[in-house]
């Protein structure tokens, strides 16, 4: 279909700019939907439920082996948009439900088609409501909106993993997992600080991706620097009904939510933007 018979694809050619070859994918499962606006491009679900996963999507890595996914550092990934509803961390009754975001990933966990799993290496915008909780870093939520980024190197991985039968039930143990948790966090590169932005307005969104650091903006304020993991990864932009419980202290179980109504991401532009400086200087505030 073309884009002057498909107002989503004249949406997405229009609004969303610099992608690899092959553009972006379109995923629309269990009620969600992708529609276009006066205003941009909408990613929404309606009338989710438990029963069923719901997820809108955008994404270039569909169809391609890991070691293909288009984009490695520098680069950066500037994204205007706003949400339906308020961070639900803060608005328990009436904010967003679901997860959400837009940035770069390497799909390590199956979900759009079948490839051996990885070890996630990512940089977003992240959202996830409660009953949500990935506390990975010491200093973030374990849910709502936030920067972050994670790089899990095999060698501390796998050392990671072997101290998990003596370290996880310790960690359970406040004092201890203070004392104990920031070593892994540096082990798997991990990076988090919540966005205090109101969702539902609409902001600028900066992904610095340097080939060392890598740094995150709203409005040109620096909310995030730390490392900046590995390439190749594939873009993302996404809004679905699912929760992830995955803590420390070794508590795992996932789901999907009922989200009565109509929820969305609305996307007025997204840019990818291949830098030739390798965007490692030191940033400011």
């Amino acid at each position: 279909m073309s884009a002057e018979s498909d107002p989503v694809q004249a949406a997405v050619a229009r609004r969303i700019t610099g992608l690899a070859p092959g553009g972006l994918r379109r995923v629309e499962i269990g009620g969600g939907a992708l529609a276009a606006t006066a205003t941009g491009l909408r990613l929404l679900t309606a009338d989710t439920t438990a029963r069923r996963y719901a997820n809108a999507q955008l994404d270039d890595y569909q169809g391609r082996a890991r070691r293909d996914f288009p984009w490695r550092p520098p680069l950066t990934l500037t994204v205007q948009a706003r949400f339906s509803h308020p961070d639900a961390r803060r608005h328990p009754r009436s904010g967003l439900r679901g997860t959400a975001g837009f940035g770069f990933w390497n799909d390590p966990f199956l979900m759009t088609e079948l490839r051996f799993p990885a070890l996630p290496r990512a940089l977003w915008f992240f959202y996830a409501s409660p009953p949500s909780d990935m506390a990975l870093d010491l200093r973030a939520p374990g849910c709502g909106w936030k920067a972050a980024a994670i790089d899990a190197r095999p060698l501390p991985a796998a050392a990671a993993a072997l101290s998990a039968p003596v370290a996880v039930p310790l960690l359970n143990i406040r004092r201890i997992y203070r004392a104990v948790w920031p070593a892994y966090q540096r082990a798997l590169r991990i990076r988090e600080a919540s966005v205090e932005a109101d969702m539902t307005a609409w902001h600028t969104y900066v992904i610095e991706w340097g080939v060392a650091v890598a740094r995150f903006r709203v409005d040109g304020a620096l909310v995030l620097e730390g490392p900046a993991p590995r390439g190749p990864l594939g873009l993302v932009i996404w809004l679905d009904n699912q929760f992830l419980v995955a803590t420390p202290w070794g508590r795992l179980r996932y789901g999907w939510l009922d989200a009565p109504g109509e929820q969305w991401l609305e996307v007025a532009r997204a840019d990818v933007r291949p830098e030739r400086q390798t965007l490692d200087r030191p940033g400011t505030a």
